[in-house]
């Protein structure tokens, strides 16, 4: 299995515009062969931002770059466009293969 993560630092007062936008977006993924599961995980609270992650699982590293490539990936980043203000800075993306 291969686990994909983007860390998002979100502006204070703007987390419930975020969790929103990523609650009623069209993600596409149960359409990508070998994808498994998805989660939208908070994290901290700072002085100034909130840590959130998006996570998902996929049968392989394989799977995962293939939806990257995909139409369903791109119609699903299209309109997922965030308020101004609502990020720190971009997101950090992190890549693991399970090994247990």
């Amino acid at each position: 299995m291969f686990i994909a993560m983007n860390r998002f630092h979100i502006h204070k007062g703007f987390e419930e515009g975020f969790e929103k936008l990523w609650r009623e977006r069209d993600s596409y993924l149960d359409e990508v062969p070998g994808f498994r599961e998805f989660h939208l995980l908070k994290g901290p609270e700072g002085d100034e931002s909130t840590l959130y992650s998006s996570h998902t699982v996929w049968e392989s590293k394989a799977a995962f770059e293939a939806w990257i490539d995909s139409d369903a990936f791109r119609k699903a980043h299209k309109n997922a466009k965030a308020p101004e203000g609502t990020y720190v800075g971009p997101p950090q993306f992190e890549a693991f293969e399970v090994v247990l």
